[in-house]
């Protein structure tokens, strides 16, 4: 099960965000739940204002220092950067504080969908992997702006199965079929609009190398339940790409061969 990216080699293929829960306990036990072995977080939306210093949760335990904790990897992100200087300037100081260069790249065009922007993400992107980030980026599932990171140095996408937050799963499989039968050398991870342990499931049937949520699990009546439930999903799907899915029948086909003529047990 494990697999390498960015030049780190990883036995969970559920990359988990940390945004949203209903107290810094349970984010804990919904880590732990999913197994993950990277966890995102949002820099710009966790800075005290006007401090540029990590805000502390409400049981006084920092939220930053709980997601060391977790033993899992941190990947910081751009979430609500609208321009690629933006970006770059937030990603700077996500390695300050995080000690990383690893930096999940979020540029957002438009303000109702959260789509990315796509000229202003590739320009950031080619602009961070000179100065020596891993840039993991959000992307959509066009397959041209997804060569265009790649000629800007990126070594991993993230495209979308839905818009941020939508929960409508898969909106375009036959987009993300294509990205992975075109880009076999990358590995490729789908981020957002997963709403269901079901959804992760044909991310992950499709080839896909790991599925990054948040609010599905976040959001749940039951967060920690639903981590491990997307664990088990995203497993089994992984599973069945390795094994081999059954190609669809027009019409029924018998699994028992049948011989013509009747025979009788002794």
């Amino acid at each position: 099960m494990s697999f390498e990216i960015a030049d780190i080699t990883l036995s969970s293929r559920f990359f988990l965000g940390t945004a949203g829960y209903p107290s810094p306990l349970i984010l804990e036990q919904a880590i732990q739940a999913s197994g993950a072995q990277v966890v995102t977080v949002g820099l710009k939306r966790q800075l005290a204002e006007g401090s540029g210093k990590p805000v502390s949760n409400v049981q006084g335990q920092g939220y930053f220092e709980l997601i060391r904790q977790s033993g899992a990897r941190l990947l910081p992100n751009t979430a609500g950067c609208h321009t690629a200087a933006e970006a770059i300037t937030l990603a700077q100081m996500a390695r300050e504080v995080f000690d990383t260069n690893w930096i999940k790249l979020e540029v957002i065009g438009d303000s109702y969908t959260l789509q990315p922007d796509p000229v202003e993400l590739v320009h950031a992107a080619a602009e961070l992997v000179k100065q020596g980030f891993e840039v993991f980026p959000y992307c959509t599932d066009d397959l041209v702006t997804c060569y265009r990171l790649l000629d800007a140095g990126c070594r991993v996408l993230m495209p979308w199965g839905a818009p941020i937050g939508s929960g409508q799963g898969l909106i375009n499989p036959y987009a993300l079929r294509t990205l992975r039968e075109r880009i076999t050398d990358v590995p490729l991870i789908v981020d957002a609009g997963i709403g269901s342990p079901m959804d992760a499931i044909q991310a992950m049937e499709l080839g896909f190398d790991a599925v990054l949520l948040n609010s599905a699990v976040s959001n749940a009546h039951n967060p920690v339940l639903m981590a491990e439930a997307f664990k088990l999903a995203i497993d089994a799907g992984h599973k069945a790409y390795q094994a081999g899915i059954m190609a669809e029948q027009d019409m029924a086909v018998a699994t028992t061969p049948v011989t013509g003529r009747p025979f009788v047990l002794a």
